[in-house]
């Protein structure tokens, strides 16, 4: 097979498989063109290491050239530029934008603040509580309880109602959770998500402080009769709170908690809650009914009724095992 090469005057009739010609004719090779030319540096370099082929030997470049390079260094000057201040730009853009998911985020946890003080006051209350536990409308049990409640992480809840476990205080700080018993010298350690009475919770009772026990998450806006409604996610910090999973549905307009459905860790349901008839307690409407209905057995429900709603200075050592005898 013959090759032939534009601009080379000899032909080269075959190639060894390390590419030398196989006849002993040489091509002719044109002068390297453009900037890549080898005389300056060949001109530093001596005349010892000067190329011996005379067609490398350098050639002034054209005017044409000449302009070109003169553009190309133009174009990378601007390029170049441009690089700088887009870097110098883009730290600050940085520190000005806040990630839409941040932005969520903080959204949705105001809303949970907010429907958490809907719920109950943020300094220090007492409040009476009855629950009636019923299955298929028949009454299982009713029992009376007085909450002692102060930045909803020290809370103190005494049994009034039956008089026969008259005497039986919970006693909570921060999710740790005891029981004292009149007829045991030691506190009692229980779970938050323990069951207290038909479909309550000891946590439900002792322990109303969505915002720092959950992660919350905006998940929707849902329109229920007249009222639109943010619909929330949240995710317990850790395994300590009552519930793993809950999604919380709180209007739009005002706060106001309108229902909740607890989830297990498994993602299972658990309970669903509806926040009802509001009343005005010191100084704002809030829930004086919740009903919680279980998920797993049809017809079993317990109602929360909040009365008798008032504000109390409580010091610290009110929320303390040895001050617990004291309270009246």
């Amino acid at each position: 097979m013959t090759i032939r090469i534009p601009g080379v005057k000899t032909a080269v009739t075959g190639m060894d498989l390390s590419g030398t010609p196989i006849n002993e004719s040489h091509a002719r090779l044109p002068p390297l063109q453009g900037a890549f030319r080898l005389g300056n540096r060949n001109r530093s370099m001596g005349a010892e290491h000067a190329p011996r082929n005379p067609h490398l030997a350098p050639r002034p470049l054209s005017q044409r050239e000449r302009g070109d390079l003169r553009v190309a260094g133009a174009t990378f000057t601007v390029m170049l530029m441009f690089l700088v201040l887009s870097l110098s730009i883009s730290p600050c853009q940085a520190e000005d934008t806040t990630p839409p998911a941040q932005v969520q985020d903080a959204e949705a946890r105001a809303i949970v603040e907010k429907a958490d003080l809907v719920r109950f006051p943020a300094e220090g209350f007492q409040v009476d509580v009855g629950i009636t536990s019923t299955q298929s409308g028949e009454t299982l049990e009713s029992r009376k309880y007085r909450v002692l409640s102060k930045g909803n992480s020290n809370t103190v809840v005494m049994v009034t109602e039956p008089a026969s476990e008259r005497g039986q205080i919970m006693l909570m700080k921060g999710r740790d959770l005891w029981v004292f018993m009149p007829d045991v010298s030691q506190p009692i350690r229980i779970a938050l998500s323990q069951r207290l009475t038909g479909q309550v919770a000891n946590g439900d009772l002792a322990r109303a402080n969505f915002a720092a026990d959950y992660n919350p998450t905006l998940l929707r806006s849902e329109k229920i009769g007249n009222d639109n409604y943010h619909v929330l996610e949240l995710i317990a910090v850790d395994r300590s709170v009552t519930y793993q999973r809950v999604v919380y549905w709180v209007r739009q307009k005002d706060n106001w908690p309108f229902k909740a459905e607890f989830y297990s860790l498994s993602n299972r349901l658990l309970k669903s809650c509806k926040y009802e008839n509001y009343q005005t307690m010191e100084g704002r409407p809030r829930p004086t009914r919740l009903v919680m209905e279980d998920a797993l057995k049809s017809g079993e429900q317990s109602v929360l009724e909040y009365k008798n709603m008032k504000l109390r200075d409580l010091p610290d050592k009110v929320f303390t095992k040895d001050y617990l005898k004291k309270l009246d």
